[in-house]
């Protein structure tokens, strides 16, 4: 017997569910019924064709009537709506452009009428500037009221991905837009602490953002529209986008017996069957189970639609076929920046009462050395075995590919330790050998097993901290360039020998620029007795939630006045430096070593891919009396304009009594190579700030500075004893501690090279390029049998008195 199947309306679930049934049945007679002219287009697409990124709008069609019936022989009927379903006599009721009135029959009905664009009942919301963007038809009207001219400025209602996608897109037709979003951030998918990044990079490419003000009435005013808003505000624009999210298209259900949930959403079982047999629905208008939860809701993605039209043949056509639940997984592009998320968030793990835990890692998305090597973040959450229950990933590279696999691990419900173990593909321009995804169940693991004490800045109170200490770890350069209130600094590498500064009574709220640091930290001060607490995704994390989106737009529109005394910052500089791939202060040590030579009113052109370099350079330029002309991201990549300012020594200067002392003097004593490493990371960062730095080695920190090769010299017995125990240069020295016979200096210096950190050796040449005065204690090298010409060239030979002039002049002394 042959069978009728009818399916109303295509596009994603209903196109899926005709071309699936086809395939499994070549002789069943199949008619699909579209209202519109289109039965199948890339939905997905239509802001990027009114952005012009898509040229030509017949790529948006993704299948055509005639296509459909002479691939897979199926009945297509445009312009055809169904009105009414009898479920017990098995017909459905159908209003066609060309025939009128009239009834089908069926022995299979699939329902995918998707859903439609909310329109609340809002004063003049029927304005012919307000559209909305579901279909075909919606785009050709908002793209020949944008081609318009005069048409300079838009309002954008609702910050979901069509609301986002829009901002970006009317951006790129050279509109002013302004995004207006009723909850307090953008893009529900995503937590407050990750979606900020996404905000910002809005902001930055100069979309007005208002969060956290709904729209309470629009009146037209000449040409323009006027939108009020619930605080009173007033924003006008050219038109329009209303983008607030969508409702079921499933009123012509209402006497047909089909089941409804309490939001008009169509319910069906895990066969895609609706309470009414042989009536199966799909797509953007059913009610789903969510995968991580158990819980009913909806998620109107093509992804899943595609997949329950599939299930729904399979089901008509007795394969038996089920559907396990929607994970939610979607991505987008926001300018250069790619936002992806997968599995449940806090907010729906909180409402579900599901106990969770979370990491962040800010790996960079290819091997650190190769280049264009550029940051990305990603958010892990899992409970307490270790399950996999969501993650969210943003950044300009590599977010994509991340998130599809931890996708695919939560739907095999798999844990942290199998992201710990996957063997990903690795290549210097794809990846790294420890791939993010395993960095993440790395630290996942180690919360898990009580390796590391993390908490996360958003969930700390201001109370928490009084009988408390908070302390950064990273660089005193970092440190200078932007610290919580309060805390004091200790860099990493100076931390086994400054311990005993901090009191053991107090609770120690450690953090760093990314987290690893903190780690690294956590396990020194726990196993040394100290309460720890590392705040997970460090400065970085913390930073970003101090996000003020009016702030950057306000900034973005000062800085389109121009730069002042250059025409402008892109067409004339002097030098150029390239500090791509280099970690912080990576990029500050080259803008200092190129900014020196440069005479005044010089420009200096610098491209760096830190993250941090974007606030960094702001206020380095502010310490460094030096100019910032401009300061701009594009791709992940930052650049940044200086033009040389005054040097300090051509300033006024008050009288003697009154001249600050800024120099800095370090004497390193020790032989050690994390405490030479640490003393050389403060020199550097020190100079690259303009400071003057002098470092005076004493004893066992002569053997940093001795030459590798052996140098022959004229000495005596014991001064050749000496010189054959001592260690003969930077790469022959040991670890203060854990050294395990050598290996210890080669994995420190292994993760130096993987994380893009600057070689002991590479610390000193800059050091010395820099400026840093490198002296040698005359009297120990008396005392070790040491000769000037065993030393590094350029290091100078000095005495106690010397040292003490320096330290005179100095406001910071370190002894290491």
């Amino acid at each position: 017997m042959t069978k009728k199947v009818l399916i109303v309306g295509g596009v994603a679930g209903g196109a899926s569910a005709a071309a699936r049934y086809r395939r499994l049945d070549e002789k069943a007679q199949i008619i699909l019924f579209e209202r519109d002219d289109y039965i199948s287009f890339a939905n997905c697409g239509l802001p990027y064709y009114i952005g012009e990124t898509i040229k030509e709008r017949e790529k948006l069609l993704v299948q055509t009537p005639e296509a459909m019936k002479a691939r897979f022989n199926i009945d297509v009927r445009i312009n055809s709506e169904v009105v009414g379903i009898d479920t017990e006599k098995k017909i459905v009721t159908v209003r066609s452009k060309d025939q009128g009135i009239y009834k089908e029959s069926y022995d299979a009905l699939v329902l995918s009428p998707g859903a439609k664009a909310l329109r609340p009942n809002i004063p003049r919301i029927d304005s012919s500037k307000i559209f909305t963007l579901r279909n075909i038809p919606d785009t050709d009207r908002v793209k020949a009221y944008v081609d318009q001219k005069g048409i300079s400025s838009a309002l954008v209602i609702g910050g979901g991905f069509v609301g986002v996608e829009m901002a970006e897109n009317l951006i790129e037709r050279g509109l002013k837009v302004t995004l207006i979003e009723a909850a307090p951030h953008i893009l529900a998918p995503f937590d407050s602490d990750m979606v900020v990044m996404a905000e910002k990079e809005l902001a930055e490419n100069g979309v007005d953002l208002i969060l956290g003000d709904g729209v309470k009435a629009f009146k037209e005013v000449g040409s323009q529209i006027e939108v009020t808003l619930s605080s009173q505000k007033m924003v006008t624009a050219d038109l329009v986008i209303l983008a607030i999210g969508v409702a079921p298209d499933t009123a012509f259900l209402k006497d047909s017996g089909i089941g409804l949930g309490a939001k008009g959403h169509i319910i069906v079982d895990e066969r895609m069957q609706t309470n009414a047999k042989d009536v199966y629905a799909v797509g953007d208008a059913i009610e789903v189970i969510d995968f991580i939860t158990g819980e009913k809701t909806a998620v109107p993605l093509a992804g899943p639609a595609n997949k329950q039209g599939r299930i729904a043949a399979d089901n008509i056509a007795g394969l038996n076929s089920i559907y396990k639940g929607t994970q939610g997984t979607s991505i987008l592009k926001v300018f250069s920046l790619t936002a992806a998320s997968t599995g449940a968030n806090e907010r729906t793990l909180q409402k579900a009462n599901l106990p969770y835990r979370v990491v962040y890692v800010h790996p960079v998305a290819h091997a650190s050395y190769y280049p264009a090597a550029l940051q990305l973040t990603l958010k892990l959450i899992f409970n307490d075995e270790g399950r996999v229950l969501g993650a969210q990933g943003i950044g300009y590279d590599g977010v994509d590919k991340r998130i599809d696999v931890i996708a695919a691990v939560i739907r095999l419900k798999g844990t942290v330790d199998d992201l710990a173990e996957l063997e990903l593909a690795y290549a210097p321009p794809f990846s790294s050998a420890k791939d993010p995804v395993n960095m993440a169940g790395f630290s996942a693991q180690n919360l898990l097993a009580g390796r590391t004490h993390v908490v996360a800045w958003k969930d700390m109170e201001l109370g928490d901290l009084k009988d408390s200490i908070l302390l950064d770890v990273r660089t005193e350069e970092e440190y200078n360039n932007g610290h919580l209130p309060g805390s004091i600094n200790i860099p990493l590498d100076s931390l086994r020998d400054r311990m005993d500064e901090l009191d053991r009574n107090k609770q120690i709220i450690e953090y760093c620029q990314v987290g690893l640091r903190g780690y690294i930290a956590d396990r020194i001060l726990s196993q040394n007795s100290y309460n720890v607490l590392n705040i997970t995704g460090g400065y970085k994390t913390i930073s970003l939630q101090e996000f003020d989106p009016q702030k950057i737009s306000s900034e973005s529109q000062q800085s389109d006045s121009g730069p002042g005394e250059v025409d402008t910052p892109h067409g004339h500089f002097d030098k150029s430096i390239d500090a791509c791939g280099l970690c912080c202060p990576g990029p500050l040590m080259q803008v200092k070593a190129a900014m020196d030579p440069l005479k005044q009113g010089q420009i200096l052109k610098i491209l760096a891919s830190d993250p941090g370099f974007y606030e960094d350079i702001k206020a380095w330029s502010k310490r460094t009396n030096n100019q910032l002309i401009d300061v701009a991201k594009a791709g992940g990549v930052i650049t940044a304009f200086i033009k040389k300012g005054a040097p300090r020594d051509s300033v006024r200067q008050e009288p003697a009594a009154a001249t600050l002392k800024d120099n800095k003097t370090i004497v390193v004593f020790s032989g050690d190579l994390d405490k030479a490493i640490a003393s050389f990371i403060i020199a550097n960062g020190a100079a690259s700030m303009g400071k003057k730095v002098t470092m005076f080695f004493t004893f066992w920190g002569l053997n940093v500075l001795r030459k590798h090769e052996k140098v022959s010299t004229q000495k005596g017995f014991m001064d050749k004893m000496f010189s054959m125990m001592m260690p003969r240069g930077s790469k022959r020295l040991k670890l203060s501690n854990m050294n395990m016979l050598g290996m210890g200096g080669k994995m420190i210096r292994k993760v130096m090279k993987d994380k893009n950190v600057s070689s002991l050796e590479e610390l000193i040449s800059a050091a010395m390029c820099n400026g840093v005065e490198v002296v040698a204690c005359q009297m120990s090298m008396d005392v070790m049998g040491l000769k000037q010409e065993e030393l590094l060239d350029g290091v100078k030979i000095g005495g106690v008195g010397y040292y003490l002039g320096e330290a005179e002049d100095s406001n910071v002394n370190l002894f290491i």
